[in-house]
């Protein structure tokens, strides 16, 4: 998988705010983008998970601590698709 690197400028004082070193940081900034993206239905889950830097699996853990579905329809359109609306 080919990848580029991103840098960011931010005050020091986020890391301590956050009680966070700089690799914890950047790691929560990827997964935090990706659930957020997946979520939004920017990305698939493969996509969502390979953007977080885990398996699709952990990743579904993932969405669970921040309380989203991993379902990207709601339940009315499952049931207008099922015909049972």
């Amino acid at each position: 998988m080919k990848s580029k690197t991103i840098s960011m400028t931010l005050p020091v004082g986020v890391f301590s705010a956050l009680r966070k070193s700089p690799e914890e940081f950047s790691r929560d900034i990827r997964v935090t983008a990706a659930v957020k993206w997946y979520e939004m239905g920017f990305v698939s889950q493969e996509k969502a998970a390979e953007i977080a830097g885990m398996g699709r699996e952990d990743f579904l853990l993932t969405l669970s601590r921040f309380k989203v579905s991993p379902f990207q329809y709601s339940a009315g359109e499952v049931l207008r698709e099922s015909g049972y609306e």
